[in-house]
């Protein structure tokens, strides 16, 4: 291989992407299953429940309630994930996730799909749900360097952004030719798609399954096999029982360090404003807009937000090669702000290409603060502290996310549509500016400390020598 190529290779992360371990291959695998069920479903979400004659606010309190207790169920699982064993939560989360496509297949009643995306795993946006990102993201970064994790990130993050584009194009060039070549009823063929649902829920199992004992969380020192205490010679006979159990139970949660506890708590402000933002125009809001507002059919539907997402998936591979250059917080604002002002300029024109123009430029943009935003957050807390810190995050912006859809369809039902986009835009670019200014210095600080402690390493190894 020339050396050119070898560094185009390099530059890209598929050198690092390459020689990572089976596992993170296998976790890129399940993003890749688990966005495509994503994306097929969140393309006909709103249209399924508008066939079941659901109004338009009752669907945005559908989506918000659901992001509601994809919040409590995520919290809970993450907090407990390092105790109990990632993989279990893993496999948890998929088998959720296969029940309600079940559920969502067989019956009709609006109470009764509520109960199951609540309970189970369905995501009303397209993004992610659950407990799965925050865990996968902490073993990335436990299994790989630091020195290429940004490169991980970014595979990991295009892999599931290009799921949930090939999810979107096979349902909705599915859903047409079984509603006009095979002239089923629509409901039957938005069902269809939730029977795949549920069977791309169960492949996600088994690959979950197949991850080595490698993805567990470390042991900390000294606190090796906590449950077993009691067994110890020297442990008194006469502890209480409900002391031991007291003490299984904190075994299970984690430690988090009070300076990781004020970054995070910023984070989580910053992170919660531009989740809010996305809450108020969601994936399955956006294409039901140019479904109702130029009444394309899903078979081009699907098309377009395929083209959008494999944009949005291959900018992240050049988020990378930037976030290596000018650092993770300058390419995460630089990166995202343009997307937010495309975003609040979609419903604007009332002529479909302007419109699609716009959605097409927030593309090439909008995923690309992605992969260098999970790279930050796991440098900047202690490895032991990465899965409950991710899972904490992941849970306030979903928290923040849940309102927005309830107030999207009130905006819609009273044909102010626009305003959501809008506001969006707005919101999102208020964050941007934020984290610029909050978090612009950090890294620069982080750096010059780790360089000097290896510089301080060397010259005591020099001096041991």
């Amino acid at each position: 291989m020339s050396p050119y190529a070898k560094k185009v290779l390099e530059e890209l992360g598929l050198v690092s992407l390459y020689r990572s371990s089976t596992d993170v291959k296998l976790l890129c695998l399940q993003r890749f299953v688990r966005l495509f069920a994503y994306g097929a479903s969140t393309l006909v979400l709103v249209l399924f429940l508008q066939a079941l004659g659901v109004s338009k606010s009752r669907i945005g309190l559908f989506m918000t309630l659901t992001l509601a207790g994809d919040v409590c169920i995520s919290f809970l699982l993450t907090l407990v994930a390092d105790g109990v064993g990632r993989k279990t939560i893993l496999a948890a989360g998929a088998a959720l996730m296969a029940l309600s496509g079940i559920v969502f297949a067989t019956f009709d009643n609006y109470f009764v799909l509520l109960a199951a995306a609540v309970l189970g795993v369905v995501s009303p946006s397209g993004n992610e749900i659950g407990p799965f990102r925050a865990i996968e993201e902490s073993v990335v970064a436990h299994l790989t360097d630091e020195a290429v994790r940004s490169d991980i990130y970014a595979w990991y993050s295009f892999v599931g952004t290009a799921g949930a584009a090939c999810g979107m194009i096979t349902c909705g060039w599915t859903v047409q030719y079984l509603s006009s070549v095979r002239h089923w009823a629509l409901v039957d063929a938005y069902r269809f798609v939730f029977v795949a649902y549920a069977v791309l829920g169960v492949v996600k199992l088994v690959l979950s399954v197949l991850l080595s004992g490698a993805v567990e969380a470390d042991a900390e020192p000294g606190e090796a096999r906590p449950l077993l205490e009691e067994d110890r010679p020297d442990s008194p006979s006469q502890k209480p029982r409900t002391g031991r159990i007291s003490g299984a139970l904190r075994g299970l949660l984690p430690r988090i360090s009070q300076e990781s506890t004020s970054i995070v708590t910023v984070l989580c402000l910053l992170f919660g404003l531009d989740s809010f933002a996305s809450g108020l125009a969601p994936l399955s809001w956006v294409t039901y807009f140019f479904r109702s507002r130029y009444d394309i059919e899903e078979g081009k539907l699907g098309s377009i937000f395929f083209v959008t997402s494999i944009i949005a998936a291959a900018s992240m591979i050049l988020a990378s090669s930037l976030a290596k250059r000018f650092g993770n917080v300058k390419t995460m604002v630089f990166t995202h702000l343009p997307s937010a002002v495309f975003l609040a300029l979609i419903p604007i024109p009332n002529e479909v290409h302007a419109s699609l123009a716009f959605l097409v430029l927030r593309a090439c943009t909008q995923s690309m603060d992605v992969a260098p935003r999970s790279a930050f957050l796991a440098a900047i807390v202690r490895p032991e502290e990465r899965t409950a810190v991710m899972g904490t995050v992941n849970v306030v912006k979903t928290m923040a996310q849940s309102t927005g859809p309830f107030i999207t369809g009130v905006l819609a039902e009273r044909d102010y549509f626009w305003v959501s986009f809008v506001c969006a835009g707005s919101l999102k670019a208020c964050y941007d500016l934020g984290l610029l200014a909050v978090f612009k210095n950090r890294e620069r600080t982080e750096r010059r400390g780790r360089d000097g402690a290896r510089e301080e390493a060397d010259e005591n190894e020099e001096a041991t020598a």
